[in-house]
């Protein structure tokens, strides 16, 4: 009846005009020509017969167990498409809107398998997997509603097993070559691997973060690059042995571990290219305007890496002055705009960390000299008046943070190197090696327990609740290591109706910049050439962002040229 049902169809697809249907073991239509599937429907109207209609079920095909039950035959885009609902699903757990993984994410997964030929895309059936060449044609990502929407695509439970896979995997797989599946779980996991794909960006598990971090971009949540790979290293989103909450029927071995399992923690860099070579290979459009009241404005997240860096709230007044002299919170400059190639692409949390650093220069000058005298004056003053607010001293902040960091990177430390990168959950490759296996494993883990209570060892405690801030500060300490009430008054004096630095010199990082076609970068860091107070405060910001102190120490150099741009290039007469 199935059968038959599907072949007294005669309705063009809604998307490619074809007929050319089949039924899937659910009971409904879908296009074996572009795979769109939609409802069953009985009540078919007789149309005129269109000649070379085809018309194949879909039986248990990509979901059959063999004999040996090595579970079932699956393609590594179901697997990252597993990574990133798992992913979605722990970032909605920490705050983020439901729409992230609804429609954003979804929608920008559904144009990368357009874009890469695995499904959404017009191929004959039959036709052998491409992988080489990328997807001309493009399409409307606000299409039909009976087209399968991505929030269909990654919502599917474990239970139903039932991955959503280009349908015409399932008519070429007889295409494929044996040695794709022979040393992998997976069907073209050997295929995906190949170094020659040119026109197609290959995913990895580093390309995961990327999809989530442009659907955070787009929405404009309050998340930062660097809050998004502290919350993956603190284990709060699944990135390291993620496979491992793969369905069971999903065997991984050989290949398929080398393209899921991670043996290294996020590296920013790395993770922000992927992210442009990502959103060019979809030809995303435009992103929506970061104006003054997004939360990746610079004035906003000045505001919070001052009161997280312990700094006094006067130095949110300069930060905007340095900001708006120097047009970067525009929004044309902070809005995404990926097919704008002449723009400088902005890493918002380096900016802001960048802008604090600068006005430090400003006002402590950072020379190892000038900003020891400001603060022997502020503690002399401090002494002898105790009414006012206290003057901010910079010997004694220094001293309070680097206390706490030491403290903070000596956890940090001790957390990755006490970290196990074996996964948890046993592999096994078949029901006959499946019971030794397990029996190994728990076995392991008996020893494990006895060797930790003779040696007295601590059980690790729970894993704490996820925070926007690493170290906070109280004013209500008694012990005066909170500096967010601290006054500038002694550092600061009033020239026509403006506050300015009393001292009026400032110190270059680089007199010219590089030029980064040529060697990658725009300024060069090394601690030895700078004063230990300015690389004090880049140890500090780059501990908060997870980054090199030389990724701020290029930002800052732009924003110094940036702002005394007419004194360095002002012609002599």
């Amino acid at each position: 009846m199935e059968e038959e049902a599907a072949e007294d169809y005669h309705e063009r697809c809604v998307q490619c005009s074809e007929v050319n249907w089949g039924l899937t073991d659910g009971g409904r239509f879908y296009c074996r020509t572009c795979h769109n599937v939609i409802e069953r429907t009985r009540e078919v109207v007789n149309t005129d017969v269109i000649s070379n209609t085809r018309v194949q079920t879909i039986s248990k095909g990509l979901r059959k167990q063999e004999k040996n039950d090595e579970g079932w035959e699956w393609y590594v885009c179901e697997g990252f498409q597993f990574v990133l609902r798992k992913q979605a699903e722990a970032l909605e757990a920490l705050g983020v809107c439901p729409q992230m993984k609804d429609e954003i994410l979804c929608n920008f997964w559904r144009r990368y398998l357009q874009k890469s030929q695995q499904a959404y895309c017009n191929r004959p059936a039959g036709e052998a997997i491409k992988v080489l060449s990328g997807c001309d044609s493009s399409t409307d990502l606000d299409s039909e509603p009976e087209r399968p929407s991505l929030l269909h695509l990654l919502s599917l439970s474990e239970s139903d097993g039932d991955l959503l896979t280009d349908c015409s995997f399932g008519s070429s797989i007889g295409k494929v070559s044996e040695s794709t599946s022979v040393c992998s779980g997976s069907v073209d996991g050997s295929l995906h691997l190949m170094k020659n794909q040119k026109d197609k960006l290959r995913m990895s598990m580093p390309v995961t973060l990327s999809f989530c971090y442009l659907a955070l971009l787009w929405l404009r949540e309050p998340m930062t690059l660097s809050d998004l790979l502290r919350f993956v290293v603190e284990g709060h989103i699944p990135y390291l042995n993620v496979f491992q909450c793969f369905p069971e029927k999903m065997k991984l071995y050989g290949l398929d571990l080398k393209i899921f399992c991670v043996e290294s923690w996020p590296v920013y860099e790395e993770v922000y290219n992927k992210m442009l070579q990502l959103a060019a290979f979809l030809e995303l459009p435009r992103f929506p305007d970061i104006t003054d009241s997004c939360f990746l404005h610079p004035d906003m997240l000045c505001m919070k890496y001052l009161m997280e860096a312990n700094l006094p709230d006067e130095l949110h007044n300069w930060t905007c002055r340095v900001v708006k002299k120097i047009h970067i919170g525009e929004a044309d400059f902070l809005t995404f705009e990926p097919g704008n190639k002449s723009t400088r692409k902005v890493k918002y949390d380096v900016l802001a960390a960048a802008v604090i650093v600068v006005v430090l220069k400003l006002l402590f000058l950072l020379d190892d000299h000038y900003e020891w005298l400001l603060s022997d004056f502020a503690e002399e003053r401090n002494k002898n008046n105790k009414e006012d607010g206290p003057y901010f001293e910079f010997k004694k902040w220094c001293k309070v943070i680097k206390s706490s960091l030491d403290v903070e990177q000596k956890k940090l430390d001790e957390e990755r190197a006490k970290y196990l990168w074996r996964c948890e959950k046993p592999l096994f490759y078949s029901a006959k090696k499946k019971s030794k296996v397990l029996k190994r494993r728990q076995i392991v883990v008996n020893l494990q327990n006895q060797f930790g209570k003779l040696s007295g060892s601590v059980q690790p405690a729970e894993k704490p609740n996820p925070s926007s801030f690493q170290l906070n500060w109280s004013e209500e300490n008694t012990d005066g290591s909170c500096f967010h009430g601290h006054s500038l008054k002694g550092i600061l004096q009033e020239k026509c109706g403006l506050l300015t630095a009393i001292n009026p010199d400032y110190w270059l990082c680089t007199v010219k910049l590089c030029t980064e076609k040529l060697c990658g970068h725009l300024a060069h860091y090394r601690e030895l050439d700078f004063p230990q107070s300015y690389h004090f405060v880049l140890r500090l910001f780059s501990f908060l962002l997870r980054i090199q102190p030389s990724y701020i120490h290029e930002e800052v150099c732009v924003i110094e040229h940036k702002l005394f741009n007419k004194k360095l290039y002002k012609k002599p007469k």
